[in-house]
């Protein structure tokens, strides 16, 4: 083989390492007069690894595609969230059922376990086990539901006092004493409060 043949060879096994594959158009070394010795020179010693400005502006195009079709996901859940939310089926305000404020009281020494009505149109009691005495709590209780605090008291008995006020107006109070002992207070809700709209 000739000197010239075997840089053409060098060159194109470099080409191909490094993912290209460049064919010979002629079987001559020269063409157009020009040696293929004097070419390999001309051509940069490296080629880049990512390739071609043109390879990075595909991969750059694919990149701001990929982007664009997160962007438009994320805003078509959006929408669809806001359209379907569930509970809202037409533009009508939620209708809200009146209130009234209460206020428990609790007072005494030791501990208690606490039962009272809160805000549940169910009519369900919220119960606080072994609380700490002196306590007070102030709830929205639903119009049509009687306001009620229960109090039992541990094994080692003592007193303790329950009181109901409505509106910040007192309804009622009631003691208990000894082991166990138990009192309740429980009142009646007023209509609607004329300031209320």
């Amino acid at each position: 083989m000739q000197p010239e043949n075997l840089s053409i060879l060098h060159f194109e096994r470099d080409s191909i390492v490094r993912g290209k594959t460049q064919e010979p158009t002629t079987e001559d070394p020269e063409v157009d007069g020009v040696d293929s010795a004097s070419e390999e020179s001309d051509a940069p010693a490296a080629a880049d690894p990512a390739g071609t400005p043109a390879d990075k502006k595909r991969i750059g195009d694919r990149a701001g595609l990929l982007m664009a079709g997160a962007v438009l996901t994320a805003c078509g859940g959006l929408v669809l969230y806001g359209v379907l939310e569930p509970g809202k089926s037409d533009g009508t305000p939620e209708r809200r059922t009146p209130t009234a404020a209460v206020t428990y009281e609790v007072t005494g020494q030791g501990t208690a376990d606490i039962a009272y009505q809160a805000r549940s149109e169910a009519g369900q009691a919220v119960a606080v086990e072994a609380a700490e005495l002196p306590w007070r709590k102030t709830v929205d209780v639903p119009l049509g539901k009687e306001p009620i605090v229960s109090i039992v008291l541990g094994e080692n008995g003592g007193q303790a006092r329950c009181a109901l006020a409505i509106r910040g107006k007192h309804v009622q109070s009631a003691t208990a004493t000894g082991t166990f002992g138990r009192a309740t207070c429980s009142g009646t809700l007023p209509g609607p409060d004329p300031t209320e709209g």
